[in-house]
């Protein structure tokens, strides 16, 4: 389902969307655009985790600079915007999302893999924000998302001199959070979208809702949201139920899981 340029397959809680333009290298045309805010729509709607991976060659070489090229300061502005909100979707959803990493994820590429909450990336992928090199400047939140996961001295450097990470360099980076051999990506995905898909649905909304926000609070702030959340979540039916497993030794010990 979800058009011919992104494809959507659920199966139980997890929903794996696939960007499907692999003879443009997955480029990311408004036409996918628009298709994968549709996608991520219905998948939240119905699954507890997506998984975002690209069909063939690579996971996504970026903006389809072929539209790009014709546009007005302003339109530029507004199809910036456009990505925000899309982006947007996926980081602030209900439910948890993963990106698969295989090739090249580049520029907008990037920038969709950053507004997943956790990232997979297998030995053949690499990392890059040619914009500056091109002469224009990132637009789909590389300048928030991406310099938050690596900083932006590290992203200044990618900009400036084109510089592209490896799989290795990018989790040394803080930019990936596993990484797998050649091709096993989207496997490992599923093992930890089945994983979160489990999760009490409380705890969830304090990750992906209150957590981000709190990284822009205040110290003080930050630590009163934090007890509101854990209030919440701590006396949810989940919580009892796991705490019970835990105290009546049912449950498996931190690393055992």
């Amino acid at each position: 389902m979800a058009g011919d340029l992104v494809s959507l397959v659920i199966s139980g809680t997890v929903a794996r969307i696939a960007l499907d333009r692999p003879t443009k290298r997955n480029a990311i045309s408004d036409a996918l655009l628009e298709a994968l805010d549709g996608a991520v729509v219905q998948a939240q709607r119905s699954a507890r985790a997506i998984i975002i991976q690209g069909n063939g060659p690579c996971f996504s070489a970026g903006l389809d600079l072929g539209e790009h090229k014709a546009r007005t300061a302003e339109e530029v502005f507004h199809h910036s915007r456009g990505w925000h909100a899309v982006f947007r979707r996926i980081r602030t959803g209900r439910i948890p999302a993963i990106a698969a990493i295989h090739g090249a994820c580049v520029g907008g590429g990037l920038e969709l893999a950053a507004a997943c909450h956790i990232r997979v990336a297998d030995s053949t992928a690499f990392f890059a924000l040619p914009e500056g090199t091109r002469g224009i400047f990132v637009g789909g939140g590389a300048s928030v998302h991406v310099a938050r996961l690596i900083g932006a001295g590290r992203m200044a450097d990618m900009m400036l001199t084109g510089r592209a990470l490896d799989a290795a360099a990018a989790e040394r980076a803080g930019l990936v959070t596993y990484v797998t051999e050649a091709g096993a990506a989207p496997a490992k995905a599923t093992e930890l979208a089945e994983k979160v898909a489990k999760m009490a649905p409380l705890t969830v909304m304090g990750v992906l809702q209150a957590l981000p926000r709190i990284q822009d609070m205040s110290e003080e702030d930050g630590l009163f949201v934090e007890s509101m959340m854990a209030a919440m979540a701590q006396t949810g039916p989940e919580a009892q139920a796991g705490l019970a497993a835990f105290l009546e030794k049912r449950a498996a010990k931190a690393g055992e899981q």
